[in-house]
Order: structure tokens, then C-alpha cells, then sequence
């Protein structure tokens, strides 16, 4: 058993974390930048010898692999922030199943709500870790394997072919191929637009992405941009909803 003298101290603990935190932040900056930089370049970037780098990770992948735990971590975030929007002030009740005062349905996404609406929001909730973290859209197949970004968009995927089924269910989605292709085209559009972004030839703050999104799910285009500009107003999705850039850490949680 272990004693409190062999656990470090907690400002030491703390010093460790923003340490690392600030490697991850400046690997960020820097691979964005250019995929090819060294974790040279990433140390002189965060201001720490190369060997305090290597102290946090062995090596480039496992740089990326503590980039892809971040991106989870956000996701997860910003999949529980949408729940708690979805649940609704004073529900009491889990995601999807919000119905109590100060609910508003159209922005719920549970079997109550209407789906464009549900679509729309988790995609303006997404867009901003998406937007953080797009570099691993690029860096996950070379370094840590093709499947590796497959498992970091999971939990987001099966949200969205949950609410596509349940749209051709209702008849608010086409219904021109299943929902399964359907959820995989729409999740190829995204990521497609997210490189785009990281490629500097457009920007956006998720407005025109939960639109087009919304358009290649079979909902006109001012259906679409009125549904999307409803959710927008921040009298009607919280500020710390609307167009944020994420960096979620462990010692934050």
C-alpha cells in the first residue's frame, strides 16, 4: 500500500498536466500547420525541451493518440451538453426524453422532437470540436491506423443514424437509400466540409454545415436555413453552444 509521500505533489501533478496540456495544444497548432513537423518543432513550439516532450510521449503517435483521447473526451462533452439541452431546465429526464416545463421540442431529440430540428443542433453542438480537432482527420489514418478515426466518430455516428432513421421513419428524410448509407454519406459530407476548412478555403461556424447537412438528408433549402437559423438564436441555444472553439482537458473535468 502506498503511502502519501509516494504520490507527487498535487502543485507538481498540476505543473505535469498544463504541461502536457500545452504540448497538445502546440501539436495542434503546429500539425496543422504542417503535417510534417517534427516533435522538434512541437517542443520548440510549447516551449519545453524536446526530452520533457518525450517524458509525456514516446513519439509521434503517441502525440496523435493523446490528440485523438482529447477529441473523445470533447465529444463525449459536447454529446452530454446536447443531452442536457435535450432533456430540457427542470425535466429531470436523460436525453431524448425532455418533456417537463421550459422544454422547448423543437429542441429535443428524442421521439417527441422533429428531426431536421434534432439533426441541425447536433451538428452546430459538433462543429466546434470538429473544427478543434480537424487535424486528426488527416493525421489519424497515418499514424494510428485506418480504423482509428472510425472509432472516434462512433459515438457521434450512432446519434446521427438514430435521428435519420427516425426522419425517414416520420417522412421529414428522403427515404432514397437506407438510413445506414444515408448517416455514412452525411458523415462523409461533414468531414469532407471540415477539410475543407483545414484546407483555409472556408469557414464556418456550423451554420452552413447543420444547413447543407440538413439538404443532403432531403429537407429543402428554407426549411433548412430557417430551421438552422432558429437554433442560432441565442435566445434559443445557449451561448457556450454557438460557434466556440473546444480544448477540453482532463483536469478540467
Amino acid at each position: 500500500m502506498s503511502s502519501p509521500t509516494d504520490r507527487p505533489p498535487a502543485r507538481q501533478r498540476r505543473r505535469t498536466r498544463a504541461t502536457r496540456a500545452r504540448i497538445l495544444d502546440a501539436a495542434l497548432r503546429e500539425l496543422g500547420r504542417n503535417p510534417d513537423s517534427s516533435l522538434g518543432d512541437i517542443a520548440e513550439a510549447a516551449g519545453v525541451a524536446r526530452r520533457t516532450l518525450y517524458t509525456h510521449f514516446a513519439g509521434r503517435a503517441a502525440l496523435v493518440r493523446g490528440l485523438a483521447e482529447d477529441a473523445v473526451r470533447a465529444i463525449g462533452q459536447a454529446m452530454a451538453d446536447a443531452s442536457a439541452l435535450d432533456a430540457g431546465p427542470g425535466s429531470g429526464r436523460g436525453a431524448g426524453t425532455g418533456s417537463g416545463p421550459g422544454t422547448d421540442p423543437d429542441l429535443r431529440s428524442g421521439p417527441e422532437s422533429d428531426p431536421a430540428s434534432a439533426l441541425a443542433r447536433f451538428v452546430l453542438t459538433l462543429w466546434p470540436v470538429g473544427d478543434a480537432y480537424r487535424t486528426l482527420i488527416g493525421l489519424a489514418p497515418q499514424d494510428l491506423g485506418p480504423d482509428h478515426l472510425s472509432e472516434l466518430l462512433a459515438p457521434a455516428r450512432e446519434t446521427v443514424a438514430g435521428i435519420l432513421a427516425e426522419g425517414q421513419r416520420r417522412g421529414v428524410f428522403h427515404t432514397v437509400v437506407p438510413s445506414g448509407p444515408l448517416s455514412a454519406a452525411v458523415e462523409a459530407h461533414l468531414l469532407a466540409l471540415l477539410g475543407t476548412v483545414n484546407a483555409g478555403i472556408w469557414a464556418d461556424d456550423g451554420s452552413g454545415a447543420a444547413t447543407s447537412a440538413l439538404i443532403a438528408a432531403g429537407v429543402d433549402s428554407a426549411t433548412a436555413t430557417a430551421t438552422v437559423r432558429r437554433l442560432r438564436d441565442p435566445g434559443r441555444l445557449p451561448a457556450e453552444f454557438t460557434g466556440r472553439s473546444v480544448t477540453f482537458r482532463p483536469e478540467e473535468a
